[in-house]
């Protein structure tokens, strides 16, 4: 029987908050055998999605809306993709040129692979540019005897990074752009050079940090050299062919979002397509799908979809707004390291949906303590900005821990796969400290810029 106390606390307990502090619990459970690895993280995410859908602290059709089926499709479409591509030797061909390219040099291959990451990510998408990264960083580190596993970590850093610095380089980036019609330039001026100060002091870093464990010994960089990269090829008629259908993927990557195409849509029709001219099986393509991350990724987006149907993510935003009192400068950072700090915990999409209308809530009020009534004014002085913020904020906190972004995890299942595991502590030891570096680097921007 219920005591007297613990029965009068309930009945002042409504539904919704019944749901909220159901969902958060949930949540809190999944995380923490996420991060301690005592679970798989699989089992964690998406036995924890269905426990707040049974529990009815989301309703079902909610739950299932939450799941961001562009994501799904990208990443099994790439995966699809990339298993065809790799099985013509392309990735070893790839791996050695680049060895020989680089004198075998440690060095070389962590500071060329963290620009070209960074670099591929802004111009693609950062899980993209990491499915096809990893698997040729994995081939060159073990022909050079060299541990995959921090240059794996590093590559999932850069591909964050590289990704906040256009509208189409990472989720939030697009949904911000949809909700307020800035355009690519918009982007690319305003959140570009920040960026670039982040990735050449993170690769410095990088390179300082890990110097004594990329050094390749003069005998093995020898035999690197001699190499020949032609002999990996195995199938050069299905590489022509596979190859021309990948290239026009990508071609649909960089025109997708101005001519309204979906990049897990493009994805998914482009390796359907490459099943077919290359004469492949379609079931052992399918058994190459990464299933455990989809899955874990709908469990994820199901539990982040119940905090978000309470209320919590926007309750958490309101609280943040309402601390700053209506003052500009000090809303413009309390956005800034909110959205980054949250967004190494939760999924940031729902973060954005929820952040964006309480921005536009707030900058008539911000507006009106600065003395500015002028529409286009308050836009270019006060809302824009906040919008930066947020961007910011939501891109660069994926690095804080290895679920704040899908790329970690993407990249972190595909070192697993081949023997080069990614614990999550041993991802938060250098991404949590990157992620205050970057947001004081964007702190530094955001006053130099607009205050």
């Amino acid at each position: 029987m219920m005591s007297p106390l613990f029965a009068s606390a309930a009945s002042h307990v409504e539904p919704s908050q019944t749901a909220m502090l159901g969902s958060l619990a949930v949540f809190a459970l999944a995380y923490l055998g996420i991060a301690t690895e005592k679970v798989d993280k699989t089992v964690a995410a998406l036995l924890g999605g269905c426990i707040v859908v049974l529990a009815h602290w989301v309703p079902y059709e909610v739950a299932l809306h939450a799941v961001d089926l562009n994501v799904i499709l990208l990443l099994v479409g790439m995966m699809m993709s990339v298993h065809i591509l790799a099985s013509t030797g392309v990735f070893e061909y790839i791996a050695v040129s680049l060895a020989r390219a680089s004198g075998g040099s440690g060095l070389k291959i962590l500071v060329g692979f963290t620009i070209a990451t960074a670099v591929l990510s802004a111009l693609l998408d950062n899980v993209t540019t990491v499915i096809l990264v990893a698997p040729i960083t994995i081939l060159i580190c073990e022909l050079l005897e060299l541990k995959a596993t921090p240059f794996l970590i590093v590559e999932a850093l850069a591909s964050n990074i590289g990704g906040t610095a256009t509208l189409v380089g990472d989720p939030p980036n697009v949904l911000i752009a949809s909700k307020t019609g800035l355009h690519f330039n918009d982007f690319l001026i305003n959140l570009g050079p920040p960026v670039v100060a982040m990735l050449a002091l993170g690769t410095v870093i990088a390179a300082l940090a890990l110097r004594s464990s990329i050094e390749v010994p003069e005998a093995l960089r020898a035999r690197v050299l001699r190499a020949r990269p032609e002999r990996a090829i195995l199938h050069p008629e299905r590489l022509k062919r596979a190859g021309s259908v990948f290239a026009l993927v990508l071609l649909g990557f960089l025109v997708g979002h101005p001519l309204g195409l979906e990049p897990g849509v493009v994805a998914l029709a482009g390796s359907l397509v490459m099943v077919l001219v290359c004469g492949m099986d379609m079931h052992k393509t399918l058994e190459r799908v990464e299933w455990n991350v989809v899955f874990f990724f709908t469990g994820l987006f199901m539990l982040i979809g119940a905090l978000e149907h309470n209320g919590a993510i926007e309750l958490l935003s309101e609280l943040i707004l309402e601390w700053t009192g209506g003052k500009f400068g000090l809303t413009l950072i309390a956005v800034l390291w909110f959205a980054g700090v949250a967004s190494s915990v939760v999924d940031n999409i729902p973060l954005v949906i929820a952040m964006l209308p309480l921005l536009k809530t707030i900058v008539p009020e911000i507006g009106e303590n600065m003395g500015i009534h002028d529409a286009e004014e308050l836009r270019r002085h006060v809302e824009e900005p906040l919008y930066w913020a947020l961007a910011l904020g939501a891109c660069l906190g994926g690095n804080g821990s290895l679920v704040g972004a899908s790329a970690n995890v993407v990249i972190a299942q595909i070192g697993k796969r081949n023997g080069h595991p990614i614990k999550f502590l041993q991802f938060s030891a250098v991404g949590f400290p990157t992620m205050l570096g970057t947001l004081g680097i964007a702190t530094l921007w955001l006053v130099w810029r607009y205050l």
